[in-house]
């Protein structure tokens, strides 16, 4: 379909800093799943990236400007907020409420919801940037649970435009979302659009019957029929830019490092990362580990296990409490097994450079990626990217979006820590073809399907 594709997300694709040298602002790209498969299609549409640039209130008059300047040239328009919005909107909404009540985790409810009436106005001033820069034949892509709103927002502004949302989270059964008071509301906010794109069946078919019981609206297939328009829902699995995680992973210093983090112990790697944060699985994880050497005490000494834990969202309660529950863990299991030359968890809680996380997948015997529940989760995918040698084993959970396609992992409860540590001895103990001949299919499946040919298969379905 030929016209402008406008992205609109929470952030824009790029850092805005300021330099060590000089002071002078530095806009630079991102690296993520989104960023990554969005970026052809921004760049061959000659369309625009619509988001928030971050807080830049250290930056005076000059260095906004040379910011705006810059971003000009990569046509993304700035949606400015307040630090006021960004607290309510972002981190009171989107984050303590709308976040965990797609995880299943209303236990993490705050007692008393309030900031509806933000999130609301800074979804309309999306909307307005949005119309501001709107031709017709344009295309508008929303992007996930910041943005529920936006889609109705934007269909007020402009009528006839195409719109397509997609969820990049879970959306939850209706019993849970119903705990929700503003249910009806975001539901309808997201009907604002033409399409609506989730990352499995599951995820489509809590929202069709939360449709259903909210607007009694059946779907007549994967459509809906609402305010007079046609609504589909489609399933698109967000994949990975493949390609790029294999020529990293053969680069040169990408394979010394993975040799010497091999060469560092004493037997197997078992590697596990993730955001810190609870709809992760850590502490259920780090269990599991301890279980394993508790019913298979050969592997004591002999295994290492590396969880890499990125901070997230340190200001919210919650996560501090989820921090401490994995280091008190991480010391407890230490301190029982450990030997003054060996120790079975090696903690780190940091980000680490984008070239060591794809080493420790090419190092890794055993890749465990355990949440309680995820949309997708795109370390899995990257993981079988990354391992161009056609080795390691994935103990990948259920409850995460990727199980639907990466049946050749060894699939497991997360909440069954015994089953998990199960999973881990057999992935340790499997022979060198089965592993060859899980990993082949995995490759073949993730390399196919990357985030490339999400973006098109989405936009193709846009376009119809």
């Amino acid at each position: 379909m030929s016209g402008r594709l406008l992205i609109v997300s929470n952030r824009l694709p790029v850092t805005v800093s300021v330099s060590e040298h000089g002071g002078h602002p530095e806009v630079r790209a991102s690296v993520g799943g989104l960023a990554t498969g969005l970026r052809a299609p921004h760049e061959q549409s000659k369309g625009f990236w619509l988001g928030w640039p971050g807080q830049m209130s250290a930056l005076d008059d000059a260095g906004r400007a040379e910011v705006q300047q810059q971003l000009e040239a990569r046509r993304l328009v700035r949606v400015e907020l307040t630090p006021e919005e960004v607290s309510v909107y972002y981190d009171r909404i989107a984050n303590s409420v709308l976040w965990p009540v797609c995880h299943d985790r209303l236990d993490q409810l705050p007692l008393r919801v309030e900031g509806w009436d933000v999130y609301e106005s800074v979804n309309a001033r999306f909307a307005d940037a949005v119309a501001a820069v709107w031709q017709p034949g344009d295309r508008i892509w929303v992007h996930d649970y910041h943005l529920m709103r936006a889609p109705a927002l934007i269909r007020e502004r402009i009528p006839s435009a195409r719109i397509g949302f997609f969820l990049h989270i879970p959306f939850p059964t209706p019993e849970i979302f119903f705990a929700l008071a503003r249910r009806r509301w975001l539901v309808s906010g997201m009907l604002g659009a033409d399409l609506i794109g989730f990352h499995t069946r599951r995820h489509r078919g809590h929202f069709a019957a939360a449709v259903h019981r909210l607007l009694d609206t059946n779907a007549h297939g994967n459509e809906f029929e609402h305010l007079g328009r046609r609504v589909r829902m489609g399933v698109f699995p967000m994949g990975v830019d493949a390609g790029d995680f294999a020529r990293r992973a053969e680069s040169e210093p990408v394979r010394t490092e993975a040799a010497r983090l091999r060469r560092n112990g004493t037997g197997p790697l078992l590697v596990g990362i993730d955001r810190l944060d609870y709809s992760k699985g850590i502490p259920r994880r780090l269990l599991a580990v301890e279980q394993l050497l508790i019913k298979h005490p050969e592997w004591r000494e002999r295994i290492r296990f590396t969880q890499i834990a990125v901070p997230s969202r340190e200001g919210v309660r919650a996560y501090r409490k989820v921090r401490e529950e994995v280091e008190t863990l991480v010391g407890r299991i230490n301190g029982m097994y450990a030997v003054p030359t060996w120790a079975p968890i090696h903690y780190v809680h940091r980000g680490v450079p984008r070239s060591l996380l794809i080493a420790l997948y090419c190092a890794a015997d055993v890749m465990v990626v355990t949440p309680v529940r995820d949309g997708m989760n795109l370390v899995a995918k990257e993981f079988v990217a990354a391992r161009t040698d056609d080795d390691g084993v994935l103990v990948l959970s259920e409850f995460a979006g990727a199980a639907e396609e990466l049946s050749e992992a060894l699939i497991v409860n997360p909440y069954d820590v015994d089953e998990t540590a199960e999973a881990m001895h057999t992935a340790l103990i499997m022979a060198p073809d089965e592993r060859a001949h899980r990993m082949r299919a995995l490759r073949a499946r993730v390399t196919t399907h990357d985030v490339a040919r999400w973006a098109a298969e989405f936009l193709h379905a846009l376009g119809e």
